[in-house]
């Protein structure tokens, strides 16, 4: 089995977030423009990413509890994942409701009321709110994360790095002239200063 760390948790989360948003648009689609002659098609491809939201929201919880009590994790961190558990047990819950409640709705042939879709969207933002704060375990936490980049000497930065490859690359055609002319500069202010260079206050010569 390949193995994920933390788990399969990550690869599953990614599941639900999609098929809720898929829900809302279709649902909500087929709601609205009741009259549309795609609107039943649009009403049952809901409903099926619906039953995907909450069947997948299902697994992604079982294998967040795993990683809830497996993963290495400090205090502050602690009370971080403590929150994304009891914001996805919410989640779930009002997905599977949701689902029964669709189900029921399906066989008893009544089309999705405006108070169904309110719900909808309510779920739908909790799978988001749920989402974040399991993205700020990761990127805030550094949650099931294994291992960070080491800085070697100076911080790399991508647009010196990329600036002193075109100063590299299109020398100045001025250089020479330039460096002419400091050469002379350093000359004046040499023989000004009788061959030294000045010092600021309080530094000792050398």
């Amino acid at each position: 089995m390949v193995e994920i760390i933390p788990n399969f948790h990550p690869a599953i989360v990614h599941f639900p977030i999609a098929f809720a948003t898929a829900a809302v648009v279709f649902i909500t689609t087929g709601t609205v423009f009741r009259s549309w002659s795609h609107a039943t098609q649009c009403l049952m491809t809901g409903r099926w990413m619906l039953w995907s939201t909450a069947l997948f929201a299902l697994i992604a919880a079982t294998f967040g509890w795993f990683a809830f009590n497996s993963v290495t994790h400090d205090e502050v961190s602690h009370a971080a994942m403590t929150l994304h558990r009891n914001w996805a047990l919410g989640t779930l819950t009002a997905l599977l409701v949701l689902m029964a409640w669709d189900v029921w709705r399906g066989h008893s042939g009544k089309l999705p009321s405006y108070g169904f879709l309110g719900l909808l969207v309510t779920a739908w933002l909790l799978v988001m709110s749920t989402a974040w704060l399991g993205a700020e375990l990761v990127y805030r936490h550094g949650i099931g994360v294994m291992a960070l980049p080491k800085a070697e000497g100076p911080s790399h930065s991508h647009a010196s790095h990329n600036h002193e490859h075109s100063s590299t690359v299109e020398p100045s055609r001025n250089a020479e002239p330039d460096q002419e002319a400091l050469t002379t500069d350093r000359a004046a202010t040499t023989n000004k200063n009788g061959g030294g260079h000045t010092h600021a206050p309080g530094m000792p010569p050398h």
